[in-house]
């Protein structure tokens, strides 16, 4: 399987660094496409992929591309790719905000997966949503599941729900960033060192995050088995409720959805 990157940014590296040390692809069928040489040369040195200013050497013969770019120069760059890939190579748009239907206009023969991936991919613990594409099948998505699950989890969805995916997947990274934060500073008034609360904070979350996923387990009952009666975490929880944090994550989502929303709209009539 050859994948090729037009874009080697964050997003970029991140899933070519998952798919070289997990073994989906070997390095020599890893092509990036970046338009600074510096960028390139750290690519080759790093992840030992082929990387190179213009991809015009590898566009034919790729059976995924990924389209790793910012929104302002995707329309460009998809104009000067659309026409030279195979019919059947798979196009991964990880460009924010821009719809299926709009890539399928540029796309007219591939098959077309769009992606919402976030940052914590970059430490091999992204979560990724994708939507399939009218000629995209099953097969497809299953290709690209695993190359995003090289950096994290991925899951499907239909392409509607995608504002709901920025809203709490794409835009949740700062949410927990903010709850780190806020419990570190809770540490320090309590007493202990700056950065032994940071990583208190930061491992309490991770770890917590860890038994959601690896026992299956609802997050009401996870917490209830660390709820004693009249302890010190049901002091703790009941001041949560009390100030409305519970509510105001569910806020936090649901403004960052309608954010989308509003962006994505905004989007379709520029174009």
């Amino acid at each position: 399987m050859k994948i090729g990157f037009i874009g080697g940014g964050a997003m970029g590296e991140a899933l070519v660094g998952g798919i070289v040390s997990r073994g989906v692809a070997a390095a020599d069928d890893v092509y990036i496409s970046d338009h600074k040489e510096t960028r390139c040369a750290y690519l080759r040195d790093k992840y030992k992929v082929s990387a190179m200013v213009g991809a015009d050497s590898f566009l034919s013969s790729v059976d995924i591309l990924f389209l790793a770019i910012k929104p302002q120069a995707a329309e460009t760059a998809i104009r000067e790719v659309c026409e030279k890939l195979q019919k059947d190579t798979i196009v991964v748009s990880i460009v924010a905000g821009m719809k299926l239907c709009v890539l399928e206009k540029h796309f007219i023969s591939q098959p077309v997966i769009r992606v919402m991936p976030n940052t914590p991919m970059a430490a091999g613990e992204g979560m990724s949503a994708f939507s399939l594409g009218q000629k995209a099948s099953q097969e497809d998505g299953d290709r690209v599941e695993r190359i995003l699950s090289a950096a994290g989890l991925a899951v499907c969805v239909k392409e509607e729900v995608m504002d709901a995916v920025t809203g709490l997947s794409g835009s949740g990274p700062a949410y927990a960033f903010l709850m780190i934060d806020a419990l570190a500073d809770g540490g320090v008034a309590a007493g202990l060192p700056r950065k032994a609360a940071i990583t208190l904070a930061a491992q309490t979350l991770l770890g917590a995050a860890r038994m959601v996923l690896e026992t299956g387990l609802h997050p009401d009952v996870l917490r209830d088995q660390v709820t004693s009666p009249a302890g010190t975490t049901i002091a703790g929880v009941r001041v949560m409720e009390q100030r409305g944090v519970r509510g105001a994550l569910i806020d936090a989502v649901l403004a960052a959805t309608e954010k989308s929303r509003a962006m994505g709209q905004c989007n379709d009539s520029e174009q």
